[in-house]
């Protein structure tokens, strides 16, 4: 729906230069941008391909000279991508969802859950028995909520998420497509020590005899505690508690195609980017952000405030605050110190 530059403005907290009459329709690179858009050209590099642009209106830096870069009206945003963060959700038409309240007529709703106000629910969801659902939530197509779980209000649910039994999740949650939650840990035991569990104990280099490798399966019981205002990405999966709950803290954000394993807790604020996996009962504190591809083995305490680089394999405790690097990961300044050790090494 078009929207004027003044109401935009305002929603961001943000001033306006020249005409903030201009009616805008959808948010544009400069060089595609047309003349009912407005144009994301938030540091002076984007000026160029303003001018060349048809756009009337653009989104533009501090200091900005709206008609030399041939505008009629702009808004100023001092910090760019916080500027794109309340613009795209002003702007988010969403069309998986009508934006009215109603339960499709293929979804099968167990007469014991209850649905909250103002929910709109999909084409052939399933919820089960016992299942809470707040208000004003968002369920799209082939989504299925299990047994005495519970959702918070204002939550939005893309199509094909599956939600396991019992399991919480807060207000202002969003899973995007394929999200798999509390479904079992990958969880199992042998009748006498494993490999791996002989392998650690072995003498080096002595081969490892047969034994019986039967696996026993270990269920979970514990299900899936999620805080609010958590984003989880596309197919990425968070395995249920052993016999207590996985717990997610508040405002966590999680790419695509993250693991993250059984009895693991994350401290509130946490970011997960794609590829990132974390073993079973580990704990992350507030505010860690692992990069694309790392892990993080089992039964580990990473402390609050830590960065992990991109591939970075975490195999032991990590302090508050440290910035981490490499396999194995250690504090990143060790970390590119011995690389370049090893490149003198190599050019001697």
């Amino acid at each position: 729906m078009p929207q004027t530059l003044k109401e935009l403005a305002a929603s961001l907290g943000a001033e306006t230069l020249g005409d903030a009459s201009l009616l805008v329709d959808r948010l544009a690179e400069p060089l595609e941008a047309r003349a009912e858009d407005l144009a994301l050209a938030v540091a002076p590099k984007f000026a160029a391909d303003l001018k060349a642009s048809k756009a009337r209106a653009a989104v533009v830096w501090a200091g900005a000279d709206v008609s030399e870069l041939g505008l009629d009206g702009a808004i100023v945003a001092p910090r760019g991508r916080l500027a794109m963060a309340g613009l795209t959700q002003a702007m988010d038409d969403d069309p998986a969802f009508s934006g009215a309240p109603a339960i499709h007529p293929s979804a099968i709703i167990d007469p014991t859950a209850t649905i909250g106000d103002g929910a709109e629910i999909g084409p052939f969801v399933v919820i089960g028995r016992a299942a809470r659902v707040g208000s004003k939530a968002r369920i799209a197509a082939h989504c299925s909520i299990g047994a005495e779980t519970t959702i918070g209000a204002n939550v939005t649910m893309h199509a094909g998420v599956k939600i396991g039994a019992r399991v919480r999740i807060g207000d202002g949650f969003i899973a995007q497509a394929g999200v798999a939650i509390g479904g079992d840990g990958f969880s199992f035991t042998t009748d006498g020590p494993s490999n791996v569990e002989r392998a650690v104990r072995a003498r080096p280099g002595t081969p490892l005899g047969p034994m019986d490798g039967t696996w026993h399966r270990i269920h979970s019981l514990g299900g899936v505690e999620i805080g609010d205002n958590v984003e989880i990405g596309a197919n990425s999966t968070v395995d249920a508690g052993t016999i207590r709950a996985t717990r997610i803290g508040n405002g966590v954000k999680i790419d695509n195609l993250v693991q993250v394993g059984h009895n693991v807790i994350l401290g509130e604020d946490c970011l997960l980017c794609a590829h990132a996996a974390v073993a079973g009962s580990s704990v992350l504190g507030a505010r860690v952000i692992l990069g694309g591809k790392a892990g993080v083995a089992d039964n580990l305490t990473i402390g609050r405030d830590v960065v992990a680089g991109g591939s970075a394999i975490i195999l032991c405790d990590v302090a508050d605050g440290t910035f981490v690097s490499g396999h194995p990961a250690q504090p990143t300044h060790e970390h590119r110190a011995g690389l370049k050790a090893l490149q003198r090494l190599i050019k001697q």
